[in-house]
């Protein structure tokens, strides 16, 4: 039987655009899925999936095992080694306990776990549906007592919230050094698609695990074969599970208000979102405690992990439309500020209403106003600022004019902030830095992560939106918006336009693709972008800047960095969590007068360079579309993106030509709500190179989503 199935698989998985060494991978481990007793409840699901001949689906679950990134595994639920199931999961776990054992041998030890909403309801139609996995229906929740249970069977307590409760991400990383913990575990998928969940690990000192000791803990996961586990019911009565203590919480928000000074004038009303996540008990708690006049958005206050009222169920506040719902509640309750946070509350979203329209904060205007708050407040005569080398290069600024001491270069990922403030703990000293986290009065990254206090370890909105608060409230007492406040430091500091590009390759094929590309623009890196010459080139694994010495460091140091001759940046990566290539642009100008009109035009320039290189990219794998297509939103897969351009979109024009009354029933038929909004700017492109109006084709997306696709800001909204 399990031949068969097999020799079906390999017929399948030679249509596909993969090399054969991929497709053998693959092989294996689906006959060892079919075989071991092990998977045995796993076992209907591959049949049926290989029956159904979902061979893509089917390729991407068993390839690879899910690869250990950004301090543990994050990707989609499923079946396979590819995949989040209570397979990877525990071995994950056990891999942890073990490690946790060797480096402690003696004592009792502790781990605390933290948790979102998220619940795997195969959004996306995965699998097949009348047949029962492991993963049907699995909740966050019940990935952290199942986490519970392998930890109680080594003799470490774990200790978690009840089981109504939730426990973010930055309060997780305050309980470990609270609660003097060994380590700490936190499953979530951040702000991924509903159907993802992950797990990140975090060691005694709140922090995620960097090189080399991530790799060490990675070997002890990959070697694990066997997992223990002890009945969650025997670990509570042999008090090895326990619950979380609510003084922790307490602590949590008291620590937060302690980092930030309380404004003189009365804090302005706000609107906030915790999109559907857990904000609601760090931010949200914190605001309130403060006294900041808080509406919550009612609809997305409920807990929900299908993230149903986010458009593109991306509870993301990178992206602008995020803030969407909160901005409609604002305006009808007469707020002016609106801030929101991803599902586990390590992000900020903010928006501002500023002159009558509303702006939507990119993640390098709100690190440089933060920077700004920071630094104003912070009473250290010689205070450290500390950011990620993607973060724009306006905070190195202010962090000098107010003669602070900055690390701007850091790899991404806030766990490089976490670990900088480690070695100043334990050491007095980080690269040539010396001193103690006292100094410490702000860290960045791009990507809307802030921290304001050493009591957390990893970024933290809750901190964050209090300082802008605290800003935004002062300035309005002033009759200024926070736009307002970012427009003075660009005319003190320089004008700054920064740029996020994707190009998103799903899948094994996608993986490929990805390697593919940055081998060639590390080998044959361009002469130019956009006619503007590359004067040098930045290799993060260049052995100049010390040799990658493990496979995971390897992995974080993938980044190439492109210096164009007018001081502009293209930063290129692929991502830690996604299937995708990430493009980081920033152009600069200094210039005293008009910042605003002389970003608008930087920020045309950066969406320029992004999409040189993005063509660039393509050309390195073959890949090629017309003009209008780069403008179809980069959510979307670089194979759909081929298909709409190539066939969809042709024969939609035939179709209005033919029979145009029909024809917005015909694309709602190949295309739901949210795919039509996400061509929808590749179409008004389309429209702009012809030279004329197209009013059948215009109407065709009338109805869709109107949600902005990108956050390139401030942005005006509405």
């Amino acid at each position: 039987m399990s031949d068969e199935l097999l020799d079906a698989a390999r017929v399948g998985f030679a249509s596909l655009d993969v090399g054969p060494s991929t497709q053998e991978r693959a092989l294996q481990a689906m006959g060892l899925w079919l075989e071991d007793t092990r998977f045995i409840a796993y076992r209907a699901q591959l049949v049926g999936l290989i029956e159904a001949e979902r061979w893509t689906t089917l390729l991407d679950s068993f390839y690879q095992t899910l690869p250990f990134g950004t301090g543990g595994r994050r990707g989609p639920v499923g079946i396979g080694p590819n995949r989040f199931n209570p397979w990877t999961f525990t071995t994950s776990i056990q891999g942890h306990a073990e490690w946790l054992r060797a480096a402690h041998p003696e004592g009792m030890l502790m781990v605390v776990i933290g948790y979102d909403v998220r619940q795997f309801l195969d959004v996306d139609a995965q699998l097949i549906s009348d047949t029962h996995t492991p993963v049907t229906g699995i909740r966050s929740r019940d990935f952290a007592e199942i986490a519970a249970e392998v930890y109680a069977a080594h003799d470490i307590i774990a200790i978690l919230p009840p089981p109504d409760a939730v426990l973010s991400t930055p309060e997780l990383s305050f309980a470990i050094r609270d609660l003097q913990a060994t380590g700490g575990l936190v499953i979530s998928a951040s702000h991924n698609p509903p159907d993802d969940n992950g797990s990140k690990f975090y060691h005694e000192h709140g922090g995620q695990f960097v090189p080399p000791h991530d790799q060490t803990l990675a070997d002890t996961i990959a070697a694990v074969e066997r997992v223990e586990r002890m009945p969650f019911d025997r670990g509570v009565a042999n008090g090895l599970i326990r619950p979380i203590n609510d003084a922790v919480h307490e602590n949590y928000i008291a620590a937060n208000l302690a980092a930030v000074t309380k404004p003189a004038c009365s804090w302005i009303p706000m609107v906030f979102t915790p999109l559907h996540g857990t904000a609601h008990t760090s931010v949200g708690d914190v605001l309130q405690t403060a006294g900041v006049p808080v509406t919550a958005q009612p609809e997305q206050s409920v807990p929900n992990g299908r993230f149903p009222t986010v458009p593109f169920k991306s509870p993301n506040p990178e992206s602008a439309e995020a803030l969407n719902m909160a901005i409609q509640t604002a305006q009808e309750c007469g707020a002016t500020l609106v801030m929101g946070c991803d599902p586990d509350a390590d992000r900020l979203g903010v928006a501002v209403q500023h002159q009558g329209e509303w702006h939507t904060l990119n993640g390098h205007d709100i690190a440089a106003l933060v920077t700004h708050a920071a630094l104003r407040q912070h009473d250290h005569p010689e205070p450290l600022v500390l950011k990620t080398d993607v973060t724009t290069r306006l905070v190195t600024r202010i962090a000098a004019s107010h003669g602070a001491q900055i690390v701007d270069d850091l790899l991404v990922g806030f766990k490089h902030i976490g670990d900088a403030l480690f070695c100043l703990e334990r050491k007095g000293r980080f690269q040539d830095i010396d001193g103690d986290v006292e100094r410490f009065a702000v860290g960045v990254e791009e990507s809307h992560g802030i921290l304001i206090t050493p009591a957390v370890r990893d970024k933290d909105a809750a901190g964050g939106a209090l300082l802008l608060a605290a800003l935004a409230s002062t300035a309005a007492a002033e009759g200024r918006t926070l736009i307002d406040e970012l427009h003075l430091l660009m005319a003190e500091h320089g004008v700054f336009a920064n740029h996020l590009g994707h190009l998103v390759l799903h899948g094994a094929a996608g993986r490929e693709r990805i390697d593919r590309i940055m081998e060639s623009l590390r080998s044959s890196p361009p002469a130019d972008l956009n006619g503007t010459a590359i004067t040098n080139v930045i290799d993060r694994q260049d052995h100049a800047l010390g040799v990658p010495a493990t496979p995971t460091e390897q992995m974080g140091r993938n980044m190439l960095s492109f210096v164009l001759a007018d001081d502009s940046r293209v930063i290129v990566r692929p991502s830690g969590t996604e299937p995708k290539l990430k493009l980081y642009v920033e152009t600069t100008r200094v210039s005293l007068d008009q910042p605003e009109q002389v970003r608008e035009l930087l920020l045309t320039r950066a969406k320029g360079l992004v999409d040189a290189m993005i063509l660039t990219m393509m050309n390195r794998i073959d890949v090629s579309l017309p003009p209008w297509a780069l403008d179809i939103s980069d959510r979307v897969n670089l194979d759909t993106k081929i298909a709409w351009s190539n066939r969809l979109v042709p024969a939609l024009l035939e179709q209005l030509e033919e029979a145009p009354e029909g024809a917005d029933a015909w694309l709602k038929s190949r295309l739901d709500a949210d795919e039509r909004a996400l061509l929808r700017p590749g179409i008004e492109s389309l429209i702009s190179g012809l030279g004329f109006e197209h009013p059948s084709l215009s109407a065709c997306f009338e109805t869709s989503n109107g949600g902005e696709v990108s956050s390139e800001g401030p942005e005006t909204r509405h």
